[in-house]
């Protein structure tokens, strides 16, 4: 049951407060909203809904070859309408990122139901990691719900407050329904907010009794994944982390996940924290500093005390050894960081930040001035540097300020070595066109401002897409591009 150390860390769950106004609590990396629960963003939600069943009334199995043409087109407009409508609420109304943090968005069974399953596929392309399936009169409602979206199990999560799962648990007919369930989720998530008596009692034995349930009798479910959402409705940071240490601490592997229920970010960091061990005699722990895209920036340390204050202000903030206190990187030098996602890695002993390195007169990590402190970048990011440079003051004769002031001629370069590098036919020859694609590529984003970690967002974000295009040639662009080397 359950996975490597690292699926047992903490994360927010967004119930009455809108992300937005806590904007840094997802910073751990993952985070559930509940978007029914927020007053201010609820209309937009529902917007998202409503477009969701229009698309579902589009019934494009007609007999009429015209009317089925029309329906296909209006139902991909609609599909693009919602999934552009979900991603401007996600990002501007809740401020979450998509592209770099894990998003679940709770989600009523007879909303997915109503919609035939169009609201689940629309939340999931805009970029949700997974949905998380509540409501209806019963259990069956969500089987129904998760049988007709027909999205992949792992990103699914069965949503059921305590006393649902215990009567689940203990009944002997419904108990049957644990296998069915697993068999289309990978993830049972149980509110625990109903239990009145106190959490911290709370044995391994509930755990293990419900990973036996869902199991059921044959024992074949493996990849049992279950979540407690604990509510975060007294101070004592303390009471949390007894909470999940039984669930989540250093022995062994972890039973289950914990998640706060709209937590502080103390609550959250000193929470966070107390999932990570270290070996060290100062008790801090190492971090490595990266970009979006996973390039090393440097080594420093964190402490407790250094995470808290980071999810209180978005920024890189750790543990100074030679100061003895916070390090808020950039309140000296101005390179200060934008504070993305925190990370544990697969022993549990060692963090990660992931961050925008910032800066007025250049992005610089190193107190020697470089980005990184292993020097200046090599490879697509060291080409990105020099197109930035060249961009604002290129030296007489340069053939890239040349590509920058020519429109036509950086379009017409980026067709035909595009076309070059189709036509190549071994190793050697691809990776040298490739290379010319590359930087003829680069030239144009860099003229639009456009950066590597931008296209690796752009890609994490598809990445998470369940509708799929056919991905046919489009006829006229292969049209334009043949007048273009035609001309040549």
């Amino acid at each position: 049951m359950g996975g490597s150390k690292p699926t047992s860390i903490p994360f927010p769950t967004f119930n009455l407060n809108n992300p937005a106004a806590t904007p840094h609590l997802a910073s751990v990396g993952r985070c559930r909203i509940n978007p029914k629960s927020y007053a201010e963003s609820c209309e937009e939600y529902n917007a998202i809904i409503s477009k969701n069943m229009d698309q579902s009334q589009v019934k494009v199995d007609v007999d009429d070859a015209d009317l089925k043409s029309t329906n296909k087109k209006l139902k991909k407009k609609y599909m693009k309408q919602g999934v552009g409508m979900a991603q401007s609420y996600l990002y501007d109304n809740l401020g979450l990122d998509a592209s770099i943090i894990d998003i679940e968005i709770l989600v009523d069974a007879s909303d997915i139901i109503q919609s035939d399953g169009c609201v689940a596929a629309c939340f999931l392309d805009a970029g949700c990691d997974k949905i998380a399936i509540t409501g209806g009169e019963s259990v069956n409602d969500i089987l129904e719900a998760m049988n007709i979206a027909g999205v992949p199990r792992d990103r699914v999560v069965v949503h059921l407050d305590y006393f649902d799962v215990l009567d689940l648990m203990r009944d002997s007919e419904k108990n049957d329904l644990f296998p069915i369930i697993f068999s289309m989720a990978n993830t049972i998530s149980v509110d625990m907010s109903a239990k009145s008596d106190n959490t911290t009692e709370l044995s391994t034995a509930f755990m293990i009794e419900l990973a036996k349930s869902a199991a059921g009798a044959d024992n074949n479910v493996t990849d049992v994944n279950i979540v407690l959402q604990i509510p975060s409705t007294v101070d004592s940071c303390e009471y949390f982390v007894a909470v999940i240490s039984q669930f989540c601490g250093d022995k062994g592997t972890p039973l289950g996940t914990v998640s706060l229920i709209d937590p502080t970010p103390t609550q959250m960091g000193i929470c966070y924290a107390a999932c990570i061990r270290t070996d060290r005699d100062d008790g801090l722990y190492t971090t490595v500093v990266c970009t979006r895209s996973g390039e090393a920036l440097g080594l420093v340390y964190s402490s407790k005390e250094s995470i808290v204050a980071a999810l209180e202000c978005g920024r890189g903030v750790y543990y100074s050894r030679s100061r003895n206190g916070l390090w808020r990187k950039g309140d000296t030098s101005g390179h200060y960081q934008t504070l993305h996602r925190i990370d544990v890695d697969c022993d549990g002993d060692a963090l990660r930040f992931t961050v925008t390195q910032r800066g007025d007169d250049c992005a610089a990590f190193c107190h020697l001035n470089t980005l990184t402190c292993w020097g200046e970048p090599r490879g697509v990011r060291h080409l990105e540097g020099v197109l930035k440079s060249r961009l604002r003051d290129a030296p007489a004769g340069s053939y890239t300020k040349r590509l920058f002031d020519d429109s036509e001629l950086l379009r017409d370069k980026l067709v035909e070595e595009a076309q070059e590098l189709s036509e190549a036919d071994d190793k050697q020859h691809v990776a040298e066109e490739l290379a010319d694609v590359l930087y003829f590529a680069m030239v144009q984003a860099a003229k639009f401002g456009v950066s590597i970690d931008d296209a690796v967002s752009e890609l994490d974000k598809r990445a998470r897409k369940v509708t799929r295009r056919q991905g046919d040639s489009k006829t006229f662009r292969i049209e334009a591009g043949n007048a273009i080397l035609q001309k040549k």
